[in-house]
């Protein structure tokens, strides 16, 4: 038996783990290509048997390799996996638009930058975005944005100038009033509220 624990840090993956069952059960012989959890499986054990230097992160990275391949087996064919969010990922033209959103939250983004991008017109791409997502282009970004910035405002020190550029912003007051928007609070006052609960939680 092998046990593990992965914790995600990043706004993306908290989103997919909200979005996965609470078991995922992959049935090795029900898996086309299932050498790879085979040979995943085969080299943590030996990794765990036979102690050398490095082996704990041989054994970190396995893991990791592991659960992401049973999440992709998971999305490839669970069917609440083809609609939404993910179904959308899946989608040739929007997963494209998302994965552009998601590397580059700073850039001035507009619906017709975003269509151009793909190769799409700009109104067929903003209704297939909202068809696929549930919510459009514009709304997406935004919420991109403000989830980036939320775990931005927790680094040590991190200044709000430097939060509001990276999150795509010209200035803290815009910034700030799309961050209030978005969390109904202050982002001075979130980051408070974030210290708050890490003090407590270290108590």
């Amino acid at each position: 038996m092998v046990c593990a624990a992965v914790r995600f840090e990043h706004p993306a993956a908290r989103h997919l783990v909200s979005l996965l069952p609470p078991q995922i059960v992959i049935d090795a012989a029900d898996v086309p290509d299932a050498d790879w959890l085979h040979g995943t499986l085969r080299l943590m054990a030996a990794e765990a048997r036979q102690p050398r230097p490095g082996g704990e992160t041989v054994i970190t990275r396995l893991a990791d390799i592991l659960v992401i391949q049973a999440i992709r087996g998971w999305i490839a064919q669970a069917p609440q996996a083809q609609t939404g969010w993910l179904g959308a990922l899946q989608d040739r033209q929007i997963g494209r638009a998302i994965t552009l959103i998601q590397r580059e939250p700073a850039r001035d983004w507009t619906l017709e930058s975003l269509a151009a991008a793909v190769a799409m017109s700009r109104s067929a791409f903003a209704a297939r975005f909202t068809e696929r997502v549930g919510m459009p282009a514009m709304q997406y970004l935004t919420q991109w944005r403000m989830q980036l910035a939320q775990s931005w405002l927790q680094a040590p020190g991190a200044l709000l100038a430097d939060v509001a550029e990276r999150a795509g912003y010209r200035s803290e007051a815009a910034f700030s009033r799309a961050f209030k928007r978005h969390a109904g609070i202050a982002p001075g006052a979130a980051r408070g509220a974030q210290a708050r609960a890490a003090g407590a939680e270290i108590r």
